[in-house]
């Protein structure tokens, strides 16, 4: 068996924590840009992701004050390329519509909460279904690879662990953090908003877990 080490960025992600009251922004004119991105041509063996057995958990906070929420979004397809027992490239579609709260039993407030989420405070998901993550180039554990999220393209780094075992399967396991804002998502950002009440503000920091598993 043979252990690598890379990043696995898939954003899909960028999942907030978001809770009524603060400013109520609503953006609905995108920027797409493609800044500090890089195209990666890569050749491997193709490993198709297990969506099934694969996860995404989310985990949002607030900045100043003590809260925080956590969820999930599903995979709509995945897939890695391998090479000579190592990782070497991979593509990623997150289905944003899938959304999930994990933390609030109450289904009204859990309800309100995905509601905004999908909304254009945050990701957009009537016009931006889906979040992609393409790999596009690893070096030395590090993974670096072009994230789309709401038509914003920006590249991202992150370290993960990845194990390809001689049965050919892909196991792979990450938590990684993205700042939102880089996406146009600036709901609760006291970067922007200044005079939010402390009760309010968002971090810009997003944690993603990652637990993928792949097979030839």
């Amino acid at each position: 068996m043979k252990i690598k080490h890379l990043a696995i960025g898939i954003f899909t992600a960028t999942m907030l924590y978001s809770c009524g009251g603060g400013a109520t922004e609503t953006t609905t004119e995108e920027t797409t840009e493609a800044t500090e991105v890089t195209e990666g041509t890569v050749t491997g063996e193709a490993y198709t992701v297990d969506l099934a057995a694969s996860t995404i958990g989310w985990y949002g906070d607030k900045a100043i004050v003590e809260g925080q929420h956590n969820g999930a979004v599903q995979l709509k397809s995945a897939s890695l390329l391998v090479n000579e027992g190592a990782v070497v490239g991979g593509e990623f579609i997150v289905d944003m519509t899938t959304i999930t709260c994990e933390d609030l039993t109450d289904p009204e407030l859990n309800a309100k909460l995905v509601g905004h989420l999908k909304s254009g405070d945050f990701f957009l998901v009537d016009s931006f279904p889906e979040a992609k993550f393409v790999i596009t180039g690893v070096s030395e554990g590090n993974v670096t690879g072009n994230l789309t999220i709401r038509g914003v393209t920006k590249s991202e780094s992150f370290p993960a662990e990845i194990v390809v075992a001689e049965d050919g399967t892909v196991s792979a396991n990450a938590t990684i953090e993205i700042d939102r804002t880089k996406y146009d998502i600036k709901y609760g950002s006291k970067n922007f908003f200044a005079d939010l009440v402390d009760e309010y503000v968002i971090s810009d920091k997003i944690k993603i877990t990652v637990a993928l598993t792949a097979a030839k």
